[in-house]
């Protein structure tokens, strides 16, 4: 039976040794909270797939934390058609590749910033310096709001992470925490809607606010994918960013190659998402009985896919856990699949893509420091909270 409770530092930094023991053992069994975990790939993309798996009853929350759970029920990734189909219609406007192409410009000046005095430090944070600010500040300029609130924003949206059942060593107050930010997270995007009504601006906020004047969005609703966006935007590409980091460094020969032709960017920021996911686990629930392997399933049945285990399963993808920019471009699981397949996947690729290109530019000469890196005791929001880096002068 699947469990992450007893799992060590070893384990929370690289999994995939677990999920291999386990998806040889036997690709769909019970484990935590007697719910079905799955490791296989084709499995997994089954359900993600089909529509006899819902999230609607996933909610992770419940009714005496008020807050949360008003701003969690409002998010789109825990809703179920047809509701979900109106609102990602509404939202798939500002996050097509056209959108993400002509934010490009805007996202590598905010990487170009922030990257600009790390050169002349010994030894920096990866996260901290970078892979952290980085994302907030982008997704602050799609929302349209104010930059300088980014650390608070970031902080509020860590603090919402508490409540995660994935927490390996979560507070005792995380829940209480997590419905604290809920509610200042509630209040502020409350009022940025009402200052959108009466100066409407080129930005997302504007648009939800525009959307809610045709009776096509609740207030609840638009607060709710604010928060949604702001939480999901960014640790989930500071994830990403870390952990691209860490892998590029341990393989010199493909950081050699990425310095010496960017155009090879795009394809290794997918190989990338493949081999080491910052998503590591997506839930469902059965909405009618089902057949999954061997496994017969009823319906109201809790299902985690595991994603971080279905990209590297050999069936799918031959020697998976190398890191290989030969490696035939096809789909895998890191950003989904079916209704629910993530909606910032463009601006998440273009995020990585330009973070990763204003690295190697401004500090081509890195490597892991002699402190260790940190891991988040998260197993589904999956990457290093500190990541130490030693900086040295361009030969």
């Amino acid at each position: 039976m699947f469990s992450v409770k007893g799992w060590q530092p070893q384990d929370l930094a690289n999994p995939y040794p677990v999920y291999r023991r386990y998806r040889e053992q036997d690709p769909v069994q019970r484990g935590d909270g007697n719910a079905w975990y799955v490791f296989g790939f084709d499995d997994v993309d089954t359900v993600l797939r089909s529509p006899d798996f819902g999230r609607g009853p996933g909610a992770p929350v419940q009714p005496e934390q008020a807050a949360l759970y008003r701003v969690v029920q409002n998010w789109l990734v825990f809703m179920d058609p047809p509701r979900h189909t109106e609102l990602r219609r509404l939202l798939s406007t500002e996050f097509t590749p056209a959108v993400a192409a002509g934010l490009r410009g805007r996202i590598a000046t905010i990487a170009a910033e922030l990257v600009a005095d790390l050169g002349n430090r010994p030894v920096i944070d990866l996260v901290e310096d970078f892979a952290a600010p980085f994302p907030v500040l982008v997704i602050s300029e799609l929302l349209g709001v104010p930059a300088g609130h980014r650390t608070w924003l970031r902080q509020c949206a860590m603090w919402l992470q508490e409540a995660s059942s994935a927490r390996v060593g979560r507070r005792t107050d995380g829940v209480d925490r997590a419905n604290k930010a809920a509610d200042d997270l509630s209040e502020y995007f409350g009022e940025q809607v009402e200052l959108r009504r009466a100066d409407p601006r080129e930005d997302l906020i504007s648009l939800l606010a525009r959307a809610q004047l045709r009776g096509e969005a609740t207030t609840e609703e638009i607060v709710g994918t604010c928060v949604h966006l702001l939480t999901a935007g960014h640790e989930t590409t500071t994830n990403l960013i870390g952990k691209s980091v860490l892998a590029l460094l341990a393989r010199p020969d493909l950081l050699h190659r990425l310095r010496s032709d960017r155009d090879l960017l795009p394809v290794v920021v997918d190989e990338l998402v493949r081999y080491d996911s910052p998503v590591q686990m997506v839930s469902r629930w059965a909405c009618r009985d089902f057949s999954l392997g061997a496994k017969s399933l009823r319906a109201g049945d809790k299902v985690v896919l595991v994603l971080g285990s279905a990209n590297r399963d050999p069936q799918r993808f031959p020697e998976p856990d190398e890191l290989r920019l030969d490696r035939p471009t096809g789909r895998h699981s890191g950003f989904g699949a079916g209704i629910h397949y993530c909606l910032g996947a463009n601006l998440a690729r273009a995020e990585a893509e330009i973070g990763l290109a204003a690295l190697l530019t401004s500090l081509p000469e890195m490597s892991r420091a002699d402190e260790s890196v940190c891991y988040g005791d998260d197993i589904i929001f999956h990457g290093p909270v500190r990541l130490p880096l030693t900086i040295w002068p361009e030969k």
